[in-house]
């Protein structure tokens, strides 16, 4: 199908031609892809030590690792969440700060790595003064350091306002470690919460919240924390996060697939 395009300097007709052709139902999204090359647990030099979704116990020496370098106390039983971001409200970080005390007094621990609004940063480098061995801050990024991370924390968060498509989280997928995710754009194209019935029918790969607040995102590490108390859950989740393919070839065949319905 053709659509007549407006001139460059036509606001107000490019916006009524993208109300046009989303209503005819012409628009066509595709996600992002994954770099197998850079991002696979199995390969991965950066880590301490490589796993497959059938040797996840491989990951708990990434962990053990992380936890050191981030001074966090080494404790295996303690769930870690790790953010890996710009430090923006855009990304939702002011809501991972104002909920970061409900994670804490469950047990939880934080790993962050990121910079950005220095109001954020002030914060954060605040709560790991406050809480030593809980929560660990490194302000700035570095590639390599991400994949320690990717590697070695439990739960990723991903909670932004807004995000197109993203691949935070689906690097998390493809690490097992399970994405906590606001329901917007392509975090919601991709992630599938812990629901009892997702979790029935084999399709949940991590946790997902509705409402841009501190109160929902705190819903939804509640419900991480549940899933953590249940071992054998948990594991089956990563296995189904690890199983999915957000790989470029999919990707590609995406692209293949929509250029050629443009013929």
């Amino acid at each position: 199908m053709r659509v007549k395009l407006p001139s460059r300097s036509s606001r107000t007709g490019w916006k009524a031609c993208c109300v046009s052709v989303i209503r005819k139902g012409v628009l066509s999204g595709v996600l992002n892809g994954v770099d197998e090359k850079i991002w696979s647990p199995e390969t991965d030099l950066l880590l301490a030590a490589r796993y497959t979704r059938d040797s996840l116990e491989e990951k708990a020496e990434n962990k053990r690792q992380l936890q050191i370098a981030m001074g966090l106390k080494v404790d295996d039983k303690a769930p870690l969440f790790a953010v890996v971001s710009r430090l923006t409200s855009q990304k939702g970080l002011d809501l991972v700060l104002e909920a970061l005390p409900g994670l804490l007094e469950q047990g939880g621990q934080l790993a962050l790595l990121g910079a950005g609004d220095p109001v954020l940063q002030e914060g954060f480098l605040a709560a790991a003064a406050e809480h030593p061995g809980q929560v660990g801050v490194q302000i700035g990024y570095h590639e390599a350091f991400s994949h320690r991370i990717m590697g070695g924390a439990d739960v990723i968060l991903v909670p932004s306002r807004f995000e197109p498509c993203g691949l935070t989280q689906l690097y998390g997928l493809k690490y097992g470690t399970l994405p906590l995710v606001r329901r917007t754009g392509g975090l919601a194209d991709t992630v599938s919460d812990s629901s009892l019935e997702n979790l029935a029918d084999g399709i949940a790969s991590g946790f997902v919240f509705e409402d841009s607040n501190a109160w929902s995102l705190l819903r939804a590490i509640r419900r991480a924390f549940v899933l953590w108390s249940r071992p054998s859950l948990w594991r089956f989740v990563q296995r189904q996060a690890m199983a999915m393919d957000f790989s470029w070839q999919v990707a590609a065949k995406s692209y293949r697939e929509l250029y050629y319905r443009l013929k």
